[in-house]
């Protein structure tokens, strides 16, 4: 995997595995399911946030970092692995999280990641709903750098070009994977935010000369909005690894999924949950994975995907926000 031209450091558990959901093939009868684990990335808990910041803290490291700053909800999976590759590598790091709006659960703001956060011996900065997170953290950098510190700043899901280089990783770690199991797949399908994991998954695959369909369940914004940011994304990663530019129609997502805003729960997402948990062990999140493989399981139930087909599902971590959401998750 040496066609990537840029440094990275190791923090995770390489090729993560690689699995049949076989209870759940057996209930639906329709395509045959599989899972990639990315939540055993092995890094505090896992997940896909790992593999960027393997390249994003390479990145900090030749720049003299002493101290990373990053941001999301309060929830923020990218900021629990963040803090955990802080630790890990001997860097500060300093937490810009939001808080959002549309959660009521009583747990959210001491559970879950956030607990993790502290323990991971982060600097938390809790904020309102609706500030600035790059503006606090760009007045933070600079008070840094007076005290003679050298702050960088990891983008929000560390979904830049290098962060994304994480998963163009994934692209040639799947297809080495695909060729030894002598199996094939005819769609991925992914939860997508940042944007980074789908745009590096796509520039990956291409790379290394596998033409299968990435899907991504939008958990936040439309599917319009969502492929411009991906596509914009595809394009900068490929121009670093001077590939040509994958056009507009190998982006796909679909925004039915989410529900009304960011992080808020679904019945949709909270079925999923407990059907991966009851029939394979399979422990998603209420704001990504739960929601993904909710859109998954309805693609599945409307015809999406032809009954002979095989479907690769993208877990790509969250499971400490479990604990954040007990409330709706709890009995039945």
């Amino acid at each position: 995997m040496n066609r990537i031209p840029h440094p990275k450091i190791g923090l995770g558990h390489w090729p993560t595995p690689l699995e049949p959901m076989l209870r759940i093939n057996e209930m639906h009868k329709g395509p045959e399911l599989w899972v990639k684990r990315e939540d055993c990335s092995g890094l505090a808990f896992g997940g896909n946030k790992t593999r960027k910041l393997e390249y994003l803290l390479a990145d900090a490291q030749l720049k003299g970092a002493t101290t990373l700053l990053t941001a999301g909800g309060v929830q923020s999976n990218h900021a629990r692995q963040t803090a955990a590759a802080a630790a890990r590598v001997g860097l500060g790091c300093e937490l810009f999280l939001e808080q959002v709006e549309a959660v009521v659960e009583p747990d959210y703001n001491h559970s879950g990641n956030l607990l993790v956060d502290h323990l991971l011996g982060a600097r938390v900065h809790q904020l309102p709903y609706g500030q600035d997170l790059d503006a606090a953290m760009d007045l933070r950098a600079k008070t840094l750098t007076d005290s003679g510190q050298v702050p960088y700043i990891v983008p929000v899901g560390g979904s830049n070009a290098v962060g994304a280089m994480g998963y163009v990783h994934c692209g040639l770690e799947l297809a080495e994977q695909l060729q030894a199991k002598k199996l094939s797949f005819d769609a991925i399908v992914l939860a997508t935010g940042s944007a980074g994991t789908q745009a590096g998954l796509l520039a990956g695959l291409a790379l290394a000369g596998v033409d299968i369909p990435v899907l991504g369940i939008t958990v936040s914004r439309s599917s319009i909005e969502q492929c411009d940011k991906v596509l914009t994304l595809l394009h900068e990663v490929q121009s670093l690894l001077k590939q040509p530019n994958l056009h507009e129609d190998h982006v796909i997502c679909f925004d039915q999924y989410y529900g009304a805003a960011y992080g808020e729960p679904t019945a949709a997402m909270i079925e999923a949950v407990r059907l991966a948990a009851s029939l394979e062990g399979l422990l998603l999140d209420p704001v990504y994975t739960g929601k993904a493989f909710a859109g998954l399981l309805d693609l599945v139930r409307h015809g999406y995907f032809g009954t002979s087909e095989r479907i690769l599902f993208l877990h790509t971590g969250g499971s400490p926000a479990l604990f954040a959401y007990s409330q709706c998750l709890g009995e039945n």
